[in-house]
């Protein structure tokens, strides 16, 4: 901490600069130097002692000032930056001016007046003694600040260690430096790990968060409908402009994928010693996931299998230069060194984003005795990146059962943060992260490896594959998640129904679920309260049919649950139409709206040491977020050919399947509106008719369950009433070497609905994203208070 003294000396300067109305001369050092020459204060000392009302008056009632005090503090960073900083007050003075301009540059954002300020060069201010260089001097302040940000990150001795031999070495040139030399940290691209440096670490967590400061303008615009708004800080940063580029990218990475909270394994270490990487680790994951912040939906950024990676896009389509992080994503640049093999970096980046999330899952015998990262949601930002904008490390991640490591965590994650109103953000992107992966097949392939992990979850004990574990998280999320959560219902049914053709063996838990799933979804007064709820059955039976058709052998249980439950099959197949019936229905939701029934769900016990999921604490602080696209919107429908290959079928006619209903005939704005005035159908305002319950009922794939249950129930009857069996284990048996082959319907086409990019979701995820950010950047609190219009934060 600083000095008593210095604060005192920092306070004063901060005073006169409020009080004074005359400008101060950008020439007048004796008075701007008291910023930063001769004072020690930690970062919480200058949010302490420069308050927000103060940031406030100066820029209403002296606003030269203010812009004096940016551009001297800028262009101390530049000095620090050209003269590499090598000695004690030159750093100080650097991490004076970072701290007070991240202090300062929310208030300059919040004005929509100052915005373009730093985008301004400063005509005259402070160039007197400098000498007069025009072609530096016509450089943007914000230009200015980010390249400095880029040099001090990587300045010997400073945030990087030095290559120097001995002392007598002149010290190094930071200009002729190869800062690909200076990676901070083993992994793609580079492998040597540098000794670790408590201080550089500190210094580099400084810099990156002014430059996290510096890219948060976008939390001061209101969402866009079209996204396509770039990030004028972002986009100088990852352009040709910045020669540290790529460097820094591999630094950033390899420093998030290479962390290991455990350490060496030793319980309570981290009570011994203060994790110093930590921060670190979380504000480059940060800073990582904002240059990435890339519409891969309407950008003209390289195609996702990396074929055009890193050579010129076409004359007429870039809206500005290329976001060379978005590049180098691809993991194929050309690196300084020999070409990295893609195997081993993406088996470095997947074990490494793994490692870190099943983090929070570690269970030791004694409480607290390992570290709990707090960074998850960063990470799966982090992660759906990877797979959204390069294909072969999503093929990858699929290629071996490496992804479950992935799974779980996130499933666990999703069923921790069911009931919790301030998680509902998690919620989303987890579930985003399993539509994308289900798109694949490799990823129902996988499912089928039996679950032995035995991470306490607050969810039935059961024994069988990560599909069993998927199906029984998706239904606990359903019938005990909050209602925010309806909206997530069409997504989770969705990736059951891609998976579904791929699923081996259910166990008797799992198939139990889906069929109170169905159960629950097909009475009446659910199926006529909302306009779309029909889908949810369309959804259900997909999954059904799939599964009979096409992995009936060693689904037995499967099969003996929907004979036990064959009347909701019966149900739906005579589900009333006439109007006193669609009444009636409706007259017996006057109970308060339920997310769903848990009636017949038969919960057994919930596994050993599993904490219930707890809803938020009240007052707990949480952003809002723009609304997600329907599933029309974020999947695409393809059908699987003999050979496995996928045909698009968007601009075919469409088969008839889940979605296909008058909602989704109507132009999808109307679409759009009846699904928006569903969710007041209670109070009258959308009313089902006749002709509507018609429109959908007659489309219903009830033909090869109905079929299965016309050849089955009476052999399964026979059999009970030969043995006067009350035993499932005999019929199982039964079901488990019958054969209905020629008896069932010709196969329908696997119908797989991948996720597609579109601005809808690029709005979503950068509304969460910074969101997340605002709400994890406490200490100090940079943003807190500040005028934000990205987000409304609410408390819960």
């Amino acid at each position: 901490m600083g000095s008593a003294d210095s604060k005192l000396n920092f306070r004063k300067a901060v005073i006169q600069l409020t009080t004074k109305t005359q400008p101060v001369e950008a020439t007048d050092d004796a008075f701007w130097d008291q910023f930063w020459a001769d004072t020690a204060t930690s970062v919480q000392d200058v949010f302490a002692l420069v308050p927000a009302a103060e940031i406030r008056a100066v820029r209403e009632e002296s606003p030269s000032n203010l812009a004096t005090l940016c551009y001297k503090a800028v262009e101390k960073l530049v000095q620090g930056a050209e003269s590499g900083c090598h000695s004690e007050k030159e750093r100080q003075i650097v991490l004076n001016c970072s701290r007070l301009l991240t202090r300062v540059l929310p208030y300059i954002f919040e004005d929509p007046d100052w915005r373009g300020f730093f985008w301004s060069t400063v005509p005259g201010a402070g160039r007197g003694g400098q000498g007069e260089d025009d072609d530096e001097n016509a450089r943007p302040l914000a230009e200015s600040l980010l390249l400095a940000i880029a040099d001090l990150l990587f300045c010997p001795d400073f945030t990087v260690q030095s290559h120097r031999r001995s002392t007598v070495d002149s010290a190094e040139d930071i200009h002729s430096l190869d800062s690909c030399e200076y990676i901070w940290e083993a992994g793609v691209g580079f492998a040597h790990s540098p000794q670790p440096n408590y201080i550089h670490d500190m210094n580099r967590m400084e810099l990156l968060k002014l430059l996290l400061t510096c890219f948060s303008e976008a939390m001061y615009l209101p969402p866009a409908p079209d996204s396509s708004s770039v990030n004028p800080w972002v986009q100088f940063f990852c352009s040709t402009e910045n020669r540290h580029a790529l460097p820094l990218f591999t630094s950033l990475l390899n420093t998030v994928c290479a962390y290991d909270p455990v350490g060496y394994g030793i319980p309570y270490n981290h009570l011994l010693f203060s994790d110093y990487r930590e921060p670190l680790v979380e504000e480059a994951a940060q800073v990582l996931i904002v240059t990435l912040d890339h519409d891969s939906a309407t950008s003209a950024s390289p195609t996702v299998d990396g074929t055009t990676t890193g050579t010129a896009m076409d004359d007429a389509d870039p809206p500005g230069p290329e976001n060379l992080f978005v590049n180098y994503l691809h993991l194929e640049p050309d690196w300084t060194g020999p070409c990295p093999c893609p195997t081993q970096d993406f088996q470095f980046i997947l074990k490494g984003i793994a490692r870190l999330l099943s983090n929070p899952l570690l269970q030791t015998y004694l409480p607290n005795s390992t570290k709990k990262i707090q960074f998850h949601q960063e990470l799966l930002v982090l992660f759906w990146k990877l797979c959204d904008f390069n294909k072969k490390f999503l093929f990858f991640v699929l290629k071996s059962s490496d992804v479950l490591d992935i799974l779980v965590p996130i499933l666990y994650f999703l069923n921790d943060a069911r009931a919790d109103q301030s998680r509902v953000g998690l919620m989303h992107i987890g579930v985003f992260i399993l539509l994308l992966l289900s798109g694949e097949r490799n990823f129902g392939v996988r499912l089928n490896k039996p679950y032995s992990m035995r991470v306490p979850m607050d969810i039935p004990v059961f024994t069988g594959t990560h599909a069993d574990l998927l199906i029984v998280v998706f239904h606990k999320i359903i019938t005990s998640g909050h209602q925010r959560l309806q909206p997530l219902f069409d997504c989770l049914l969705t990736i059951v129904v891609n998976v579904s053709p791929y699923l081996k063996s259910l166990s008797m838990v799992a198939a139990n679920k889906l069929l109170h799933l169905l159960e629950a979804f097909s009475t009446t007064w659910f199926l006529f309260s909302a306009a779309q709820n029909h889908h949810l059955v369309f959804f259900l039976l997909e999954v059904f049919n799939n599964i009979i058709q096409y992995q009936f052998d060693g689904n037995s249980n499967l099969v003996y649950a929907i004979i036990r439950k064959r009347s909701v099959f019966h149900q739906l197949a005579n589900l009333p139409t006439d109007p006193p019936a669609i009444h009636k229905a409706l007259q017996r939701r006057r109970r308060p709206p339920e997310p769903l029934s848990r009636a017949g769900s038969q919960d057994g016990a919930s596994m050993e040491g599993s904490h219930p999921a707890a809803p938020a604490e009240p007052g707990t602080l949480k952003t809002s977020l723009v609304a997600t696209p329907g599933i029309d919107k974020l999947t695409e429908k393809s059908q699987v050919s003999e050979d496995g290959t996928l045909r698009s079928l968007e601009s075919e006619p469409q088969q008839s399947s889940a979605e296909d209903s008058p909602a989704t005939e109507e132009p999808s704005q109307a679409w759009r509106e009846q699904r928006r005035l569903s969710s007041a159908s209670a109070s009258g305002q959308w009313s089902p008719t006749s002709e509507w319950v018609l429109s959908w009922k007659s489309k219903l794939p009830l033909q090869t369950i109905m079929r299965l249950l016309q050849v089955l129930v009476p052999q399964v009857e026979k059999i009970c009433i030969d043995k006067g069996l009350t035993d499932e284990s005999e019929i199982l048996r039964f079901l488990q070497h019958g054969t209905l082959v020629g008896l069932l319907p010709v196969p329908h086409p696997i119908l797989i609905r991948k996720y597609q990019a579109n601005s809808g979701t690029a709005m979503w995820f950068r509304t969460y994203m910074w969101g997340v950010i605002y709400l994890r950047n406490v200490d100090p609190p940079v943003w807190y208070d500040t005028d934000v219009k990205l987000f409304e934060i609410q408390r819960v």
